[in-house]
C-alpha cells in the first residue's frame, strides 16, 4: 500500500512536467503565430517535422531507462540529471530574439527540437516510474489518479498564471512578457521535479538474469497486442485533444469575441480536467476500467459536437460545454496510464522479459506524435480557412475555426472508443496475470 506522501510526490513530477506541455498545447502555437510571426502553416509543418526526431529519440530513451542502474533505481535518477537542462531549454523555446524571417523559423525548429528532445529524456523515465511503484492494480489506478490531479494542477498554473504574468513581467512588451514567464514557471518546475525524485521509491524490477538488446525489445513489443491497442488509441485521443486545446485561444477570441475571457475560458475548462481525475479511481472501484473507458471518449464526443451548435452570443453555454467535455475526457486519462503499467505485466507474462521503459517510451512516442499532428493540423486548418493573426477574420474563417474546435476532435474522441473495443485487460484478467508473474517469480 503506498502512502499517500508518496503519491502526492509522485504527483509533482507531473505538474512541473505540465507546466510545459500544457504551455505547448495552449499558447505555442499562438506564442509563434501572434508574437514570433511565423506563419501557421511553418508552425504546422514544424510540429511534424520535430516529430520525426522523436520516432528515433523516444525508443532509444525508453531502453536507456531500463538498461540504466544507480543506488537511486532505474527511472528516478534521471529527474535528477535533467530537471536544470529541461528548464533552460523551456526558456529558450519562448525566447523571441532579432532575426529575420528565415533567421525566426531555424530558431523556432533548433528550440522546439530541443525542447521536445528534453521533454522525452526527463518525461518517459517519470512515466515509467509509475509502472513501478507498486504492482496493485487498484493503487496503480490511484497513483495515476494522484499523478494527472496534481499534473492538471500545473495546467491550471499556466491558464490561470501565464496571460497575466506576460502583461505583468511584459508591461506591454509581449515577447519578453513570455520569456520572463516561463522562466518563473521553469524554475518552479525544476524544484518540483527534485521533490518527485526525493519523494519516490522504485520497487519492481526485471528478473536479474534478464538480457536483451534495443532490437529484441521492439520485436517485444510487438507481440504484446495490448500494447498495440494503447498505442493506437493514445494517438487519436492526443490528436483530438490538442486540436481543441491549441484552438481553444481562437475560439474565445475570434468566435466569441470575447478575448478578455480567454484565461478564465481555459482556467475552468482546467478545473474540470482536475476534478475529472479525481474521481477516476471512484469510477474504477465501481464499473470496470475498459468499459468506462469507452463511455467517457463517447460522453467527450458528445459534448464536444454539441458545441457547434453554440451562438456567437452564447457565451454561458460555450463555457459549460468546454468544462464538461474537459471533466469527462479526463476521468478518462489515469485509467489510461494504469493500463499502461498493465500492458508491461501481460507483455512480461507472455514473453517472458519485461521492458517497462521501452513499452511507456513507445506509448509515450505515439502520444507526442498525437500531440505533433493535433497541433500541426490545428495551425494547417487556421491557414486553409484563412486566418489573419490579430484582426477580424472572415466568416468563412470563423465557421472553420468553430468546425475545427468541435466537431472533428469529437470525431477522434469517436476513433478512441472505437480502437478500445479490442482491449482485454480488465480488472480480473490483471488479477489472473499479476498470480501467474507471482507464481513463476516463486518458482
Amino acid at each position: 500500500m503506498l502512502s499517500v506522501k508518496e503519491k502526492v510526490a509522485y504527483g509533482l513530477g507531473d505538474t512541473a512536467s505540465n507546466i510545459v506541455f500544457q504551455t505547448v498545447m495552449l499558447f505555442l502555437a499562438f506564442f509563434y503565430t501572434d508574437i514570433f510571426g511565423i506563419s501557421p502553416a511553418v508552425v504546422g509543418t514544424m510540429f511534424i517535422v520535430v516529430r520525426v526526431l522523436d520516432a528515433i529519440t523516444d525508443p532509444l530513451m525508453g531502453g536507456l531507462a531500463d538498461r540504466t542502474n544507480t543506488k537511486w533505481g532505474k527511472f528516478r535518477p534521471y529527474l535528477l540529471w535533467l530537471a536544470v537542462p529541461f528548464g533552460l531549454i523551456s526558456v529558450l523555446a519562448f525566447t523571441t530574439p532579432e532575426l529575420g524571417e528565415d533567421g525566426k523559423v531555424y530558431y523556432a525548429y533548433a528550440t522546439y527540437a530541443l525542447l521536445m528532445m528534453a521533454y522525452t529524456a526527463i518525461n518517459i523515465p517519470y512515466s515509467a516510474l509509475g509502472g513501478v511503484l507498486t504492482a496493485d492494480p487498484k493503487q496503480r489506478v490511484s497513483v495515476q489518479s494522484y499523478r494527472f490531479v496534481f499534473g492538471m494542477l500545473g495546467g491550471l498554473i499556466v491558464t490561470a498564471a501565464t496571460l497575466p504574468l506576460v502583461q505583468f513581467f511584459g508591461k506591454g512588451d509581449k515577447a519578453l512578457g513570455y520569456q520572463l514567464t516561463i522562466a518563473a514557471m521553469s524554475a518552479l518546475g525544476v524544484i518540483l521535479f527534485l521533490l518527485c525524485f526525493a519523494g519516490t521509491k522504485e520497487r519492481i524490477a526485471p528478473p536479474p538474469q534478464q538480457k536483451t538488446s534495443l532490437f529484441k525489445d521492439l520485436s517485444l513489443m510487438w507481440v504484446n497486442d495490448q500494447w498495440r491497442v494503447l498505442c493506437v488509441a493514445a494517438f487519436f485521443l492526443l490528436i483530438g485533444m490538442v486540436m481543441r486545446s491549441t484552438l481553444a485561444i481562437y475560439y474565445v477570441k475570434y468566435y466569441l469575441l470575447r478575448e478578455d475571457l480567454v484565461t478564465a475560458f481555459v482556467t475552468l475548462g482546467m478545473i474540470g480536467n482536475i476534478v475529472g481525475c479525481a474521481l477516476a479511481q471512484p469510477l474504477s472501484k465501481r464499473v470496470c476500467k475498459v468499459k468506462a473507458y469507452i463511455a467517457l471518449q463517447i460522453i467527450a464526443a458528445v459534448l464536444c459536437a454539441a458545441a457547434y451548435f453554440v451562438g456567437q452570443a452564447q457565451v454561458v453555454a460555450a463555457f459549460v460545454l468546454y468544462v464538461l467535455w474537459c471533466f469527462f475526457l479526463q476521468m478518462a486519462t489515469p485509467l489510461l496510464w494504469a493500463k499502461m503499467a498493465d500492458t508491461v505485466d501481460y507483455g512480461h507474462w507472455k514473453t517472458g522479459i519485461r521492458i517497462t521503459g521501452m513499452v511507456y517510451s513507445s506509448v509515450v512516442f505515439f502520444i507526442k506524435l498525437g500531440l505533433a499532428l493535433g497541433g500541426a493540423v490545428a495551425s494547417w486548418l487556421l491557414a486553409y480557412y484563412g486566418y489573419q493573426a490579430d484582426t477580424a477574420q472572415t466568416p468563412d474563417t470563423l465557421h472553420g475555426i468553430l468546425l475545427s474546435f468541435t466537431v472533428f476532435p469529437a470525431v477522434f474522441s469517436l476513433l478512441v472508443a472505437w480502437a478500445m473495443r479490442w482491449y482485454i485487460l480488465n480488472n480480473d484478467e490483471v488479477a489472473r496475470i499479476q498470480q501467474a508473474l507471482n507464481l513463476k517469480t516463486v518458482n
